[in-house]
């Protein structure tokens, strides 16, 4: 109850600003600046701009307004050379000391005395005749050179390169944007001005590994078989540093498992592309319904939230949306988020957008009922605010300012189909379903013509259906070799009985007693909580590697997730997949808002973006709004969910 009460605090508040101070200072361009000119000014590098200011990658303009991290910013060292002119007497008068001649004359005691070397052993007197110096000073700053120029060797490319100054690659194409893709031999490029026994060397006895976004030392572990502690002996300087993405790794030479390939995925990192840090002010609206709220007891409030499924669902999601804007915080991001409780009344909603200036509102994230959502999106669409639905495809109006955040189930089924046709394997296509999903059995006869159907059996008496098929029924359909048995159910003792019989089906060859193997793969087009129920044994899912698609995938307790970890530390449980989903959506609708022009670019320029649980990629209808194009492909493996990679 620890995160209920902790939430239904800030929702009593209902309307906060966080607009967060920033540590950063701007320049205007000028005529005739490059990107390395301003950057030399401000002793930063051009990776650092462009982390700031990814548009100048594209075009650097007159006028245009660079935002530099004064963090980044290395100050130069100053010289102070003094060029003695010449001397002023000066009488010393009463009470006279060394101390206030040198502040009257702007000198050090200790020039006075160089130049009145009885003071070194006698006392100040009145009377005495002294010889002032006088000095012209001038200030030297030291030039500090962040890059020297660097001949390319033969056979090296930019990995090599960069491994050897300690620099990702994204950082080596920042520093040489002419450099092309292919280097030449003797071909000068600009470097980071190390000292050359910093400079690292190739050594062809091991192996090297570029770092991809979002992986950290668990999943480098996963990935190539290696501790953080042996990584960290082999690289100098990373346990400092930390793992970026981008940075080449030695690794021992056996345990290579993809190189340094460039990454040929779309995905878009959008931390490293804040551009803009004006306060973006975004409404999320939820039906909490406040006003069925017992607040007289403890009691009374855990009654409530327990039979309210609305108020359950929404102090869950925005538990995570809580954690998203805490997040952004870090990354100096600065909100000002309105929070509105829409009751699930369609007159509710009607009440806020009259009685609230939602003109100027970047985006609007909510609300979660279809009916409300879509009042609010027509409501909006006279002042082009985009509106982004958390809830399914079904019902809602797809309006030109509407982002469907959660994928439609034709795209789940789709990426099914299309996986089971684009195997090489020949295979053995089964399906069974249920009396409900007798049209999904069809349309799957449709895409495979030589598919065997098998419906659950019906109760003799009433002919309903008894969600039940025999043994026999199943084992006369599958074949030796490769089977792949769609389920098409919502009933989970159907699920349960099918993935039983179809676990105990599968066999392996013995040659001796003279029998084929028989495989099995079950998958489905639609998943959902039949799968997922207690009756299901998961060992029997994962002995028949059962492979789906869906809109996110769960998160992996042992993956050290930052979001996981703090949201656990905050509220004292783990997050459900209602506060992964707060938490996703309204980190990846504000980042698109700080790195593009506005939601609608973003689409453009973020082509795909991934977070804990869930990727967004939105494609435009043709007479329409955007709705979300990508999901993901899983299998239970091991008792565990795995992503599988295509």
């Amino acid at each position: 109850m620890i995160k209920f009460f902790s939430v239904l605090c800030f929702i009593l508040l209902f309307s906060f600003n966080t607009a967060y101070a920033q540590n950063y200072t701007t320049h205007k361009v000028k005529e005739g600046e490059t990107i390395e000119s301003i950057a030399k000014r401000y002793y930063v590098t051009p990776h650092d701009i462009f982390q700031l200011n990814p548009d100048a990658k594209k075009e650097l303009k007159v006028n245009a307004v660079l935002i530099i991290s004064k963090s980044k910013i290395q100050e130069p060292k100053i010289t102070i050379v003094k060029e003695l002119q010449g001397f002023k007497t000066h009488k010393t008068k009463r009470k006279e000391t060394l101390y206030n001649l040198s502040k009257k004359y702007d000198i050090a005691e200790e020039d006075i005395k160089k130049y009145n070397k009885s003071l070194y052993s006698n006392p100040l007197r009145k009377g005495d005749k002294l010889q002032i110096p006088l000095f012209k000073i001038t200030e030297i700053e030291d030039v500090v050179e962040l890059t020297k120029p660097y001949a390319v060797q033969p056979k090296e490319g930019k990995w090599r390169i960069a491994y050897k100054f300690n620099i990702t690659i994204a950082e080596l194409e920042d520093l040489n944007p002419e450099m092309g893709d292919e280097l030449i031999e003797g071909q000068i490029l600009n470097v980071p001005n190390i000292e050359d026994e910093a400079e690292k060397e190739v050594d062809e006895t091991y192996s090297y590994y570029k770092v991809r976004p979002k992986e950290g030392f668990y999943r480098l572990k996963i990935n190539l078989g290696i501790e953080q502690e042996e990584l960290e002996a082999l690289n100098p300087g990373l346990k400092e540093s930390g793992l970026k993405n981008g940075m080449i790794l030695k690794i021992p030479f056996n345990k290579l498992i993809d190189g340094i390939n460039e990454e040929d995925s779309n995905r878009i990192n959008l931390t490293d592309s804040i551009s803009d840090f004006a306060t973006k002010r975004i409404a999320v609206m939820l039906p909490f319904r406040l006003d069925r709220v017992d607040f007289d007891s403890v009691s009374g409030t855990k009654r409530s939230i327990k039979n309210d499924k609305y108020l359950d669902t929404s102090l869950d999601f925005y538990s995570g949306v809580l954690m998203a804007i805490d997040s952004l915080k870090t990354l100096g991001v600065s909100l000002q988020v309105d929070v509105y409780d829409t009751k699930n009344q369609v007159g509710t909603v009607s009440d806020i957008l009259k009685d609230n200036d939602f003109e100027n509102v970047n985006a609007v994230i909510g609300p979660l009922t279809t009916n409300t959502f879509n009042k609010v999106a027509s409501e909006l669409k006279r002042y082009n605010v985009p509106v982004v639905s958390p809830i399914g495809r079904k019902k809602i109006k797809l309006y030109d300012n509407v982002f469907q955040s959660k994928p439609s189930d034709e795209l789940l089924r789709s990426k099914i189909v299309n996986y089971v046709k684009t195997d090489t394997l020949p295979s053995n296509i089964i399906v069974i379903a249920d009396s409900k999903n007798m049209a999904v059995a069809s349309s799957l006869k449709n895409e495979f013509f030589n598919a065997k159907l098998i419906y659950s059996r019906k109760n003799e008496k009433d002919g309903k259906d008894a969600y039940y098929v025999k043994k026999e029924d199943i084992q006369d359909a599958l074949k030796a070799g490769n089977n792949i048995v769609f389920l098409e159910t919502e009933n989970e003792g159907f699920a349960s009985s099918v993935a039983s019989i179809l676990a105990a089906s599968i066999q392996e060859e013995n040659e001796e007693e003279q029998l084929e193997a028989i495989h099995i793969v079950l998958t489905t087009t639609k998943i959902n909580s039949a799968f997922e129920g207690d009756e299901v044994n998961n060992t029997h899912l994962s002995k028949l590697q059962f492979t789906f698609a869906t809109a996110s995938k769960s998160y992996n307790i042992s993956d050290n997730n930052l979001f996981v970890n703090n949201y656990e530390l905050a509220y004292k449980t783990l997050p459900n997949p209602a506060a992964v989903r707060g938490f996703d959506l309204t980190m990846d609708v504000v980042l698109r808002l700080v790195s593009s022009e506005d939601l609608y670019m973003s689409v453009k320029n973020a082509p795909l973006t991934e977070y804990v649980e869930n990727k967004f990629a939105y494609k435009r209808k043709t007479f329409g709004g955007y709705y979300n194009d990508t999901v993901y492909l899983v299998k239970h493996d091991n008792l565990a969910i795995v992503e599988v990679k295509q």
